[in-house]
């Protein structure tokens, strides 16, 4: 088993292990979470703010019939 893992860092080895993490790396990670939040909501509020565009008909005739038969 210890071949397979020879090339392999343990996680121990690992800078980021076990909240070890720098500031710098935190930090860009909080902003990355942040930036896709705020693109988020930019891209539902122009969709709930849109008009839609599949409207059948003209201000004369409204392309609904309501009549009874």
């Amino acid at each position: 088993m210890s071949k397979l893992n020879n090339g392999e860092p343990s996680l121990n080895k690992i800078d980021d292990y076990n909240g070890n993490e720098s500031k710098q790396k935190r930090n860009i990670v909080r902003l990355v979470v942040i930036l896709c939040l705020v693109v988020g909501g930019i891209f539902a509020y122009l969709k709930t703010t849109s008009a839609p565009s599949d409207y059948v008909g003209t201000k004369e005739q409204s392309g609904i019939n309501t009549t009874k038969n």
